[in-house]
Parts: structure tokens; sequence; C-alpha cells
């Protein structure tokens, strides 16, 4: 079997924590059982860990995330770079014929494909181990699992199960899509599940489908095409099209931590980072990774959240509608996290018509490097703040540690390796007409295609 992770979002959800870089996936905020904080996918490879499917899982990530998907997966899972959000059916379409194409899948194994910021009880991965015996033995085109509803929810894809047989799996005899209260309550009294988006098929099941789209069958042509490709759902357009469906229940814990009601929740602490909450202040949380610190005196039921992209503070039972309050923004991230690293904008201001001048706040962790670089424009100037490393500009070798400064220039070639945890100050001037994000321009990201092996030293 070979597990799918389709890992997206937009990050607007749990702004300001979350951006079009970091979205809500890779936020250090869960407590962890070996004590400390860890972010959703480092939960769910922790699990996939534990159920024994970590060498069998593939992640498939926008190519802007690709780089901070190895890090907060250490590394262990392979990560394929989307080069447009096309939609889960696209996203699963692609990673069948990666499957195919270079891990020689045949025709008759069986894809599991699951979102990435799953959160469920510890037990929820092993589950999985259950569905190519289920799609064997059921002859179903496709095996869901379906989790046991709390409440009648209007944010969740309800499947109607039939009868459930000797194996513990049933019939699905109707999918409905976040139905209204009334709706919802009238389903939970017939026995109905909500829609884990876990879903196992073979492979010749999901190549039928790519070839009824009129897509190509061939992982590279299929890639070549992706910008032109429209959004499609694997919902729409497979599961509930499919002539036999299977439903597995699973009674365990399973949520969707997408907004800040929900996350605040799972939180072990009413205050992260600086700041202090008191007066009749209860059910109020304070998560700031800002240097300095939030006060909440006599206001309760409210999150105060703060990052370098923003502050928000919101009742938290109307939180949600910071989506629509951002709306369709293109919001430049302040913070951004990598294999190597991390960065932190600190200012950045349009000089003239022509020029920007960026300053920035750069770690890079210890034996991590940033890849050889090509600056194409304008010219950086870099003061190391702390640590220790060597730092290569047009191939000259130099030591780094604290005070050392370095100029790079237009169309330098530069690198940097960190012995020990490294800290820098850049201070960048460049041309506004510039495109690619805010720390590299487009040719400097190397898009990661099967494993973080070029992120380390």
């Amino acid at each position: 079997m070979h597990i799918v992770l389709l890992c997206g979002g937009s990050g607007k959800r749990l702004w300001p924590l979350s951006n079009e870089l970091r979205s809500k996936l890779f936020i250090d905020i869960l407590p962890s059982p070996a004590g400390g904080r860890e972010s959703m996918i480092s939960r769910v490879c922790r699990q996939l860990d534990s159920s024994r499917l970590t060498e069998s899982t593939l992640i498939i990530s926008h190519q802007d995330q690709a780089s901070i998907t190895v890090r907060h997966t250490q590394g262990k899972i392979p990560v394929i770079g989307e080069p447009y959000k096309r939609g889960t059916f696209t996203a699963a379409a692609l990673a069948t014929l990666y499957l195919q194409s270079f891990r020689m899948a045949k025709d008759d194994d069986v894809i599991c494909i699951a979102p990435a910021d799953v959160f469920a009880g510890e037990d929820f991965f092993s589950n999985f181990h259950l569905l190519p015996d289920i799609l064997s033995h059921s002859q179903a085109d496709i095996a869901l699992i379906g989790t046991r509803p709390t409440h009648a929810s209007e944010q969740y894809g309800y499947i109607l199960p039939g009868r459930e047989e000797r194996n513990a799996y049933a019939p699905i005899t109707r999918f409905i899509e976040k139905p209204e209260a009334a709706i919802a309550e009238a389903l939970l009294q017939r026995g109905a599940l909500w829609n884990s988006g876990v879903y196992a098929f073979t492979v010749a099941f999901m190549i039928s489908h790519i070839k009824k789209m009129g897509l190509p069958v061939h992982y590279d042509q299929l890639s070549s095409l992706y910008e032109a490709l429209p959004e499609r759902s694997f919902d729409k357009h497979v599961a509930e099209k499919a002539q036999r469906a299977v439903v597995l229940p699973y009674k365990g814990v399973w949520q969707d931590i997408g907004s800040w009601d929900t996350l605040c929740a799972q939180l072990d602490s009413h205050v992260m980072g600086h700041g202090g909450i008191s007066g009749s202040s209860s059910d109020s949380y304070i998560i700031n990774e800002l240097p300095y610190p939030i006060q909440v005196i006599g206001v309760p039921g409210i999150i105060a959240a703060a990052s370098p992209d923003g502050i928000l503070i919101a009742n938290i039972n109307n939180s949600n509608e910071i989506k629509a309050q951002l709306g369709s923004l293109s919001i430049k991230p302040m913070y951004g996290e990598a294999a190597w690293g991390s960065y932190r904008v600190i200012e950045s201001s349009v000089e003239d018509e022509n020029t920007t001048v960026t300053t920035l706040n750069i770690t890079v962790l210890p034996g991590k490097h940033i890849g050889l670089n090509w600056h194409r424009t304008g010219c950086r100037a870099w003061t190391v703040l702390a640590g220790s490393g060597q730092v290569l500009v047009n191939g000259k070798v130099m030591q780094a540690s604290m005070g050392n400064q370095f100029a790079i220039t237009k169309k330098s070639l530069f690198s940097i390796l960190a012995e020990t945890r490294l800290v820098i100050l850049e201070v960048r001037i460049g041309v506004t007409e510039d495109k690619g994000n805010i720390l590299f321009e487009e040719e400097d990201w190397n898009v990661i295609l099967e494993s973080a092996g070029s992120s380390n030293a």
C-alpha cells in the first residue's frame, strides 16, 4: 500500500500565525507527548511512525511549501512539489503517476490518500492497514474511513452508510456535502458519519479516471500541463461517482483543527509567548511570536495572536471571520521556514519607483546550508549576529563568526554553511520588478522532488 498525504492550504484561517508559506500544518503549537510543542504535520509523522507506515508514505505539496514540509518531517518522507494548486483530484493524479513512474507501482497496488492536516487519535492510522483487504473483500471501487460525529456540524461532509458487513465496513448509500444544521441533525439520527477525507483505491482505478478526464497518464506530461488545468475535487469527480464505495467507521477522536476555536481547545496553556492574562478573562488565549508582551485584562473569550505577519484580536467564537476579512488579498509573508532554517522580515520599504530596501533576520540551523544560489540584481550586505559557519561567494570560502560582514553584489554566486546555529542580519537593495518571494528569487529555490538530502550540509 502507498500512502499519499495531501498538503495544501492558503494560511488564512489561523492568520497571523499562518501565511502562504507557513500554513496551519507547520505551526509548532500542539502539546507533544514527549514534552514541548509539535506541529500538525509533525504529529501526523509521529503517528505514522508508530503505525509502521512511514516508509510507505509520500507527501504532495505546493512547491513553495516543499522545503518547509521537509523540515517538519525531518526528511523522513519524500515530498513531491506541485507547480500549481489544482485541487485534490489533480494532486492525487500526479501522485499516482509519480508512484507508477518512479516507484514501479502496479495496477493492483492500493493507494490511500489522506489530508496531511488530520487531527485524530493515536490509533487512527493503524486502520489504514485494513483498507487493502476491505477493498479486496468488498470488490468496491473505493474505500473510505468515516468518523463518528460529536455534533451536527455544518462544516463537514457526511457519509450515509448502509448495513454494516461482517468485516466492520459498510456500503455507502449517499454522500452529503456540508448540510444545513437541521439536515445534519437528521443525518446523525440515521447513523451518518463524517467524511475524514481518507480514500483507498487501486492504481488502475485512478488511471481510468485520469483517462476519463482526457489527461495524460505520464508524470512528466501531466506536470507540463499543470498551469492550464482547472481545479478539481477528488470528492466530486471520483468518490461521489464511484459505482461501489464502502466505508470503515472509526470511533476514536477525529477533528478538523482549522480555526482558532478548535485549535485553542487542544492547547495546554492559555498563554504562549510574552504576555499575561488577568482579571475576568476566562477562556481567553494569548499566542505571541513577537518579542513584545501582550497583556489581556478583564476581556473573556478572546484570542490575541501576534506574529511578524500581523496581530489578531477576536472573540474566539467569531474568529473564523478572519478568512473573509483577508479575502483575496495578496499578503506577502513576513516570516518563512525552509529545510535549512527560517527568516523574518524586519522592515521593507520602497525608496523610489525602482528600488526597495529590505532588512531580514536569517537563521540557518546547525549542519544545514543554503545551497549555491545566483543573486541576480541589486546587492546584499550580511552581518553575522551569532554562531559560526562558512560563506562562499564567487568561489571564495570565508569563515563566518559573530561580527563578520559580507557583501554580495549583482550576479554573484553564494552559499552559506552553518557549523553552529548561525544568525545573519541581511540588508538587501533590489528592484521592485523582481519576481519571487521576499528572501530569494525564484531561481534560488531548489524544488525538492524526492528527499531532503540536498538540504543538509
